[in-house]
């Protein structure tokens, strides 16, 4: 009943959060990582523990917590790797995506092989991958909350969605290498849409059903859901098929906002001893995974920004690297994934999640909630960039 009644809390807190937050003018993903970052360790630290006497693992535990968790984490996933199918590959995009990823993904190699302990090679890629990544729907939901150009806002977007897919697509398949049926079977089901297609079934939203039930499957079978979220709307995308959400657009951000990413971001925090986080990280390591993934991926925006040329006249290359650096709900997704999977430590988990914090509130602390007035006409070349 303490458990039940510990998650109904979390709950609680978390739409109290958002409705805070959206009255300081936050989006709710800000508002969640506030809490989940200094909120709920400080009551595990100060209530759950010493009165309740609960632990994380213990908090954890039931079958229909883990239940509730897989298909939350399957929704939220789905979500993210929705986008693919919305990829459209043009060449601005793509060169503000090279250095963007490169950049960063580079510097976290580094970091994981000389000043992080020892770890397996795929940890380490994880590393370099986490450093890179940017948060699609965060970042789609940010500039429609300052009205940023819609040309402009659709380039960011898709650099983001290349981003994304690169990162997801090379932690799932070098994971696959290592074992070749968690390989094998999830590819085996991202060929249902052609199946469906020559049995002479072809309506959207049979397809997307079955998306969002073999990811279900997928991660509670601990299958590469990865690979198998990719190649299916992969396969959706070459047939034309749209992704027809299981729930209308509204009640699938009140699930998202209101369960699944409370019910994630506890489900990661609750198991992490703050304390002996601070233990085992050094200052210059937590120094390091505070600063490092911010500043080398600002500098690969920055570099893809200039080499693209500007959106519009007015557009501010440190706006938009700031923008692209916002991790949100991918890091989150990724850093759970990673976590429940044991390829990190939960200190290296803390770390990244309260880098993830900053550099997702980074715009709003930098003023980013305007844009110039100039914005209809589209710019010739890069000198108006700042």
């Amino acid at each position: 009943m303490m458990i039940v009644l510990f998650w109904l809390l979390a709950v609680v807190l978390f739409a109290v959060a958002t409705r805070i937050g959206r009255h300081f003018g936050l989006i709710p993903i800000v508002s969640q990582l506030l809490l989940a970052t200094f909120g709920l360790p400080l009551l595990m630290y100060v209530w759950i523990e010493p009165y309740w006497q609960l632990s994380g693992a213990e908090l954890v535990s039931p079958s229909w917590l883990k239940n509730l968790y897989s298909l939350s984490f399957a929704l939220l996933l789905g979500h993210i790797l929705s986008d693919v199918i919305d990829l459209k590959l043009d060449r601005q995009s793509l060169k503000i995506a090279l250095p963007s990823f490169g950049i960063p993904f580079v510097c976290g190699l580094a970091t994981a092989i000389w000043l992080l302990p020892d770890q397996p090679w795929l940890s380490s890629l994880a590393v370099g991958l986490l450093f890179a990544i940017t948060a699609i729907p965060v970042l789609y939901l940010y500039l429609r909350h300052i009205n940023y150009p819609p040309a402009a806002t659709r380039r960011l977007v898709q650099t983001a969605i290349l981003i994304d897919l690169t990162c997801w697509s090379l932690f799932a398949f070098a994971q696959g290498s290592l074992h070749l049926s968690s390989l094998l079977l999830p590819l085996a089901g991202a060929c249902l849409p052609l199946l469906l297609r020559v049995l002479g079934l072809r309506q959207p939203l049979l397809h997307s059903l079955g998306f969002f039930a073999l990811l279900v499957v997928a991660e509670h079978f601990k299958l590469n859901a990865l690979i198998f979220g990719i190649g299916y709307l992969l396969c959706m995308a070459a047939l034309k098929l749209p992704l027809v959400l299981p729930l209308q657009a509204a009640w699938m951000s009140h699930l998202q906002n209101g369960i699944a990413i409370p019910l994630i971001l506890t489900f990661g925090i609750v198991q992490i001893n703050v304390h002996s986080v601070m233990d085992s990280l050094s200052w210059a390591q937590l120094g390091a995974l505070l600063v490092f993934p911010i500043a080398s991926k600002l500098l690969g925006n920055w570099l893809g920004l200039g080499w693209a040329g500007a959106s519009f006249i007015g557009a501010s290359r440190w706006r938009e690297s700031l923008l692209l650096n916002i991790r949100g709900l991918s890091e989150i997704v990724f850093l759970n994934l990673l976590l429940q999977q044991q390829l990190i430590s939960p200190a290296l988990y803390f770390a990244l999640m309260l880098m993830g914090l900053i550099a997702t509130l980074l715009p709003a602390l930098a003023g980013v909630h305007r844009i110039p007035s100039q914005v209809a006409a589209p710019a010739r070349s890069s000198s108006a960039n700042s």
